[in-house]
């Protein structure tokens, strides 16, 4: 018989708390966001995204992720597990449709002013909710955040045109990383250094 998964709480700093979500939901996955972010929350998570979409049948894609941007395969499940009775219970969604809990995967949305940093040095593809020096859609190199606003080395730029673009942070409607194999090695090595340092952890505790 297959072992029951257990989510195991993973208390949240007043950082991580204040870390909130620039980039939302509007329509119907605003309304699941509300329900299924304080539950992904009590458990030590962070919402990162809900996205319905219909493709041979309607599915709930929610896209979640420990504070440190980790996502094993059994929190995906633990998580999972937590959210099906609160969405029966709540019923945001009115028709039949299929739960996916993932993690937000390596050319990940980018939906909260500590992502724009973390992944500085990246090309990113933002769009905004309204005109930025005549535009809406950007795509170029994250420079750095400053104050409010994400700096942007704009690698679509025309002929003659600024390249450099400075975008409030309010003003993004979306925003993700685009895959490079810069990102995938940076993204490798990361995950690498997290699980060195998890391992290290559990030594010490064994020791202990």
């Amino acid at each position: 018989m297959a072992a029951e998964l257990t989510p195991t709480a993973i208390p949240l700093t007043d950082a991580d708390l204040a870390g909130a979500r620039l980039v939302k939901e509007e329509g119907l996955d605003a309304k699941v966001a509300n329900v299924v972010a304080p539950v992904i929350e009590d458990l030590g998570f962070r919402l990162v995204r809900v996205r319905m979409y219909d493709h041979n049948g309607l599915t709930m894609q929610i896209f979640a992720e420990r504070p440190d941007g980790t996502m094993s395969v059994n929190d995906c499940e633990a998580v999972s597990r937590a959210l099906s009775p609160v969405l029966d219970v709540e019923d945001p969604v009115p028709q039949a449709y299929n739960l996916e809990v993932s993690s937000p995967g390596i050319d990940r949305p980018l939906v909260r002013r500590s992502d724009f940093e973390m992944w500085t040095g990246h090309i990113a593809k933002i769009e905004t909710a309204y005109l930025i020096e005549g535009r809406k859609r950007f795509r170029g190199t994250l420079v750095s955040v400053e104050g409010d606003t994400v700096n942007l080395r704009r690698d679509n730029a025309a002929k003659g045109e600024d390249t450099a673009a400075e975008i409030p942070l309010e003003a993004i409607a979306s925003a993700s990383l685009v895959l490079t194999d810069d990102l995938i090695r940076e993204a490798l090595k990361r995950d690498k250094a997290l699980r060195e340092a998890n391992k290290d952890i559990d030594v010490s505790e064994d020791d202990a």
